[in-house]
């Protein structure tokens, strides 16, 4: 199938796009995130909102420019391609999440500072996305490279169905180590101070180290959700803005559910699903299809496979709380019940 917008016709676009990614982040950081500090649920609400209504705006936008372009069916092919991808990419970024206060808890990283150190990785992570992506819509050409990318996300979603809980020690990963190993590195914190100098000497501090956790583990990230958002539309323009929108609202999802991550404990083997039913398309659903899997049924599949994660989470946790309610309920009760049949325990108890 021919691309609709290649590069080679379409790079004035690409460049209007960073040029406007580069705006948004220049307002982000040096206006309305000047100074650091504590990221609270109201303003991580407010920043959610707007970033996912940016990205609706733009696939509105993007569908109606390629329904003037290229016909009404391909422009809602290009828009359920667009929000599939996203929809997709924001949700594989929750599993990302969990190692994000992993490492922020390890580093000792106060909520003040956590921003900064997402604001720079996911300038990075922009910067290594486009990388993959530009590889990505080379190699996926050829068949034996998708059915490579394929059975690679097949066996990542059993890994995950089957290992939900993988222990985070950054300090031995050994880019760390190596980084240790060649750069000095300061014991505290100094602010929001990536490097130091400190009696002739640089330093960097461990805040930086953080910073490159945060890289590494975006990296391992994209090795899984690049190659799914592929699976969803070959269009290296869509793969690109949805990996794009999805990256920039991850900080403002990080503030919102960082505190309540524990209770989506759950969604990691839906996550598992859908990078597996991703992993089908790739070898197998889009050949049984004549080559292109129905967009919708994607994009209701994930969305099943999704909300019922979510769904199942929220109720294990709430009957938990319950359980956990009613056995303090019923320890409370008894010692009612054992205080009165022994009034002296009481005034032992006192004295």
């Amino acid at each position: 199938m021919d691309l609709l917008f290649p590069i080679s016709i379409y790079w004035w676009f690409y460049l209007a796009f960073v040029g406007f990614v580069l705006l948004l982040l220049a307002l982000d950081l040096g206006i309305f995130h000047r100074q650091a500090h504590a990221i609270g649920f109201r303003e991580s609400v407010i920043w959610s909102i707007v970033w996912v209504a940016i990205a609706v705006a733009f696939n509105y936008g993007l569908y109606r420019y390629a329904a003037a372009s290229f016909g009404e069916e391909a422009g809602a092919r290009i828009g359920l391609e667009f929000l599939t991808g996203y929809v997709v990419e924001r949700s594989l970024a929750v599993d990302n999440l969990f190692v994000f206060v992993l490492v922020f808890q390890y580093f000792g990283i106060p909520a003040a500072l956590q921003y900064r150190v997402l604001f720079y990785g996911i300038i990075g992570a922009l910067v290594f996305r486009g990388a993959f992506i530009a590889l990505g819509s080379v190699l996926m050409q050829y068949q034996a490279v998708v059915l490579l990318f394929g059975a690679f996300l097949l066996l990542t979603g059993v890994k995950m169905l089957w290992f939900p809980d993988a222990k985070i020690e950054p300090e031995r990963n050994p880019l760390i180590r190596l980084f240790r190993r060649f750069v000095r590195v300061t014991s505290q914190l100094h602010g929001d101070h990536f490097f130091l100098r400190q009696h002739g000497r640089w330093y960097a501090t461990p805040l930086l180290v953080a910073l490159l956790c945060v890289e590494i583990s975006d990296i391992v990230f994209a090795v899984d959700s690049v190659p799914a958002i592929f699976a969803i539309s070959r269009e290296p323009l869509i793969v690109f803005t949805s990996n794009v929108f999805a990256i920039l609202g991850l900080r403002a999802m990080y503030f919102l559910l960082a505190g309540a991550v524990e209770r989506f404990h759950l969604l990691k083997y839906a996550l598992a699903l859908v990078l597996i039913f991703v992993g089908l398309k790739m070898v197998w659903l889009n050949e049984l299809f004549d080559g292109k899997f129905p967009i919708e049924w994607s994009l209701g599949i994930i969305a099943a496979l999704l909300g019922g994660g979510i769904a199942a989470s929220l109720f294990c946790t709430g009957r938990d709380a319950k359980a956990t309610k009613d056995t303090k309920n019923e320890l409370a009760t008894k010692d009612t019940k054992d205080t009165k049949k022994d009034p002296k325990s009481l005034h032992r108890a006192a004295s």
